[in-house]
């Protein structure tokens, strides 16, 4: 069997929509012949790594040079069928310029493959029908071009010899113009079409992060989560945030807007609560975190941390009739919106927060019953706003806490926020937990299926005030929500 002949990599130009058909016109007849037609699947990473899927096969090329004329030498480094490897799928993740995953699995299929990417990698679906023709020495094509809903042409020429490239621009009148490959011209596409947001929302206890994408109207996630910064941790009314806690949550926020960057947001909407409302030296803080990630954060009061949480629940699955108390209990205050279906009736917060009577009643650490009964005596106190007031149709709960408990209550490991959506939350179930938290310390709570572990110090206090509220109200469950604010500011800043 004679030996495979070696690839060698070619110098490419390439431009799409205006100018091709004036380049087919002045080359009449060269692309006359038998046009090919095929579909591919793009995977476009976030630092501008792409693979692709053609043919069943998973076709890999990086850019290795552009030289000073613009051009790009592109190199094969992979072409085979699925399941591939595990040897394969690290050429397709460094391609991709992602993080290395775990790999545990001898070989993965397609679907497998595209489980490890998570949301930062964009995937779409290119019809093309191409024809070729020569110019010189050089390979040409002109290829029409469909994606996301889209057609349009582009105008490629590749060579073994840069000079040939060039000189054939020349000829074209095209020296000057900018070189386009697929990729680039594919992520502009989608960044019109289909543009990315992000949200943070900087709470007294944890900084949630958000980057959402544009889609069939609505918006599709492609990074949700929270990490526990304890922002609030020692603060109190009149107080100040300690440089460290400043520090930490600073450095979270400059990790989340740098994902965000990567993964192609166009703007980034930051919003603080309780805790930033609270402490004496918030403008300070506020500029430690913008001085470390380039991010403002607006601080919102109160009511409009209410109105946000409302508008969050309500465009979600929420088909509660009659008179609905939507509320987002957080570290370091509590939200609570009456409303009547979409119209919303009272809004008002309140300084009812898990950091606060954690570190006020020991909460952190296991506590004798008689410590929760004073710490839901005194929540009950500061939430003497929700006492005596007519039993509603429907109470809806958010935040850390809620979703958390929940996460127990259904022993999920990992997190499935679409088991946790819509879920109902009993007064026997949150009774059950309290208990349960009472009983160990955070280390032992931390051995909790479900329980976030940077959760543990401050889930007893959050417990106490769901307790607490669903007690006042008169209500022996709830619903879960698992959105909240941020959901609320990607639908105020960026649309429903």
């Amino acid at each position: 069997m004679p030996p495979t002949a070696p690839i060698v990599p070619r110098w490419e130009w390439r431009t799409f929509g205006a100018g091709v058909d004036d380049i087919e016109a002045s080359l009449p007849g060269l692309f006359d012949g038998d046009a090919r037609e095929s579909t591919e699947r793009y995977f476009l990473g976030p630092g501008g790594g792409n693979v692709k899927v053609r043919d069943d096969l998973m076709d890999v090329k990086v850019l290795s040079e552009v030289d000073a004329d613009g051009l790009e030498r592109w190199v094969p480094v992979l072409k085979g069928p699925f399941p591939l490897a595990t040897a394969d799928i690290r050429v397709v993740v460094e391609a991709l310029g992602l993080p290395m995953p775990p790999l545990e699995r001898e070989s993965y299929t397609l679907d497998e493959m595209r489980a490890l990417f998570g949301g930062s990698v964009r995937e779409l679906e290119v019809g093309k029908r191409r024809v070729r023709g020569s110019i010189g020495s050089c390979m040409a094509e002109i290829a029409a071009v469909t994606a996301a809903g889209e057609t349009t042409r582009t105008f490629a020429i590749e060579s073994e010899d840069a000079r040939a490239v060039v000189a054939a621009l020349g000829d074209l009148k095209f020296a000057e113009a900018t070189n386009v490959s697929y990729p680039r011209a594919l992520v502009e596409l989608l960044d019109r079409l289909r543009p990315r947001y992000a949200v943070i929302d900087v709470g007294t206890n944890s900084v949630k992060f958000r980057v959402a994408e544009r889609e069939d109207g609505g918006w599709r996630p492609v990074v949700d989560r929270a990490e526990v910064t304890r922002l609030g941790e020692g603060l109190h009314e009149g107080g100040e945030i300690s440089s460290a806690a400043a520090a930490r949550t600073a450095d979270a926020i400059a990790v989340m807007a740098a994902e965000a960057r990567r993964d192609g947001a166009k703007e980034i909407a930051a919003v603080g609560t309780a805790g930033l409302r609270a402490a004496t030296n918030g403008d300070a803080v506020l500029a430690t975190i913008e001085e470390r990630s380039g991010v403002t954060v607006e601080v919102v009061s109160g009511d409009e941390e209410g109105r946000l949480a409302y508008l969050a629940v309500r465009s979600g699955p929420l088909t509660a009739a009659g008179s609905v108390v939507v509320f987002d209990t957080g570290g370091g205050s509590s939200q609570f919106t009456f409303g009547d279906g979409d119209r919303v009736v009272e809004r008002f917060s309140v300084q009812v927060g898990a950091v606060r009577y954690t570190e006020t009643f020991g909460l952190d650490g296991a506590v004798s019953a008689g410590v929760v009964a004073d710490a839901r005596a005194a929540i009950a106190r500061d939430l003497a706003q929700l006492a005596g007031r007519r039993r509603p149709d429907a109470l809806v709960g958010l935040g850390g806490s809620v979703t958390n408990m929940t996460a127990v209550m259904l022993e999920l490991d990992p997190y499935d926020p679409d088991r946790v959506r819509s879920a109902t939350l009993t007064a026997d179930e949150v009774d059950r937990q309290i208990e349960r938290y009472r009983s160990t310390d955070a280390d032992g709570r931390r051995q909790i299926t479900g329980l976030q572990p940077q959760r543990a110090e401050v889930i007893l206090a959050g417990a106490c005030i769901v307790r607490t509220v669903m007690h006042l109200l008169g209500l022996s469950a709830l619903t879960v929500s698992d959105r909240g604010i941020r959901h609320g500011v990607f639908l105020d800043r960026f649309g429903g």
